[in-house]
């Protein structure tokens, strides 16, 4: 698959069957055409990856060489992650954490064990014990997400979408698991500009939920508009 395919709307790899509901069956035609926007959205995705990298490049360059100075280790960390129509692939960051992450996160739940509930259900830990010293800052500025535009460029993401999700936080979906399927993974999104982690679950899913039924150009373009003074304020960043 080339990396600046327009055409490619489709995954590498689908699921039988997009698991339309009642409540998602205004985007089941969008499912069976391809992600939500068509070839609108992902010209407009490599227009931007395009006009970006020139100067992300050199950006990435030195923050490459500062994460591999300073802790053992991969460079980049590489997750599996569900996409449109529940095709997974893996989602590209900057490794911000300890390399034996399972055993430290393990070993920190078994001394706090509220902190295993929390990580059920919200997938995400105030005080991340696995995290680095230069991972905190990369994530406290999100830059630890720039190799994203890789996946951008694959097609595996968009821009602008829902936040990229593994196979089991699916299940907190819900019924609105259609909304996010019939997407791509974005780079920034309506959660990121709101707020990010001060935000519960369930108002993350209804976030991805509004942005999948009320999509258009014009919102994209504000919501990476919006990515700006979200990023400089940092509101919600772990």
């Amino acid at each position: 698959m080339m990396p600046f395919d327009i055409e490619n709307t489709m995954p590498r790899q689908r699921t039988a069957a997009l698991p339309f509901g009642s409540d998602g069956a205004e985007l089941a035609s969008v499912g069976a055409a391809g992600p939500l926007g068509g070839r609108r959205k992902r010209f407009l995705d490599i227009a931007f990856v395009l006009a970006c990298l020139p100067f992300v490049a050199i950006l990435m360059l030195g923050l490459s060489l500062l994460i591999k100075a300073s802790s053992p280790g991969p460079v980049f960390y590489g997750h599996r992650r569900v996409g449109f129509g529940g095709a997974e692939f893996r989602c590209w960051k900057f490794r911000t954490m300890v390399t034996n992450g399972d055993v430290v996160l393990e070993q920190h739940f078994q001394r706090n064990p509220a902190d295993r509930i929390l990580w059920k259900s919200e997938r995400k830990l105030a005080d991340d014990p696995r995290v680095t010293p230069i991972g905190a800052v990369l994530r406290k500025l999100s830059l630890d997400e720039l190799p994203q535009l890789l996946n951008i460029l694959a097609g595996d993401m968009s821009i602008v979408g829902p936040r990229p999700v593994v196979r089991e936080e699916l299940d907190n979906y819900g019924q609105a698991a259609p909304f996010y399927l019939a997407t791509r993974p974005g780079l920034t999104g309506l959660w990121q500009i709101s707020g990010r982690s001060d935000t519960s679950y369930a108002e993350r899913v209804r976030l991805d939920r509004k942005y999948a039924s009320g999509w258009s150009i014009i919102g994209d373009l504000g919501i990476i508009l919006r990515t700006v003074p979200a990023l400089l304020t940092a509101r919600g960043a772990r």
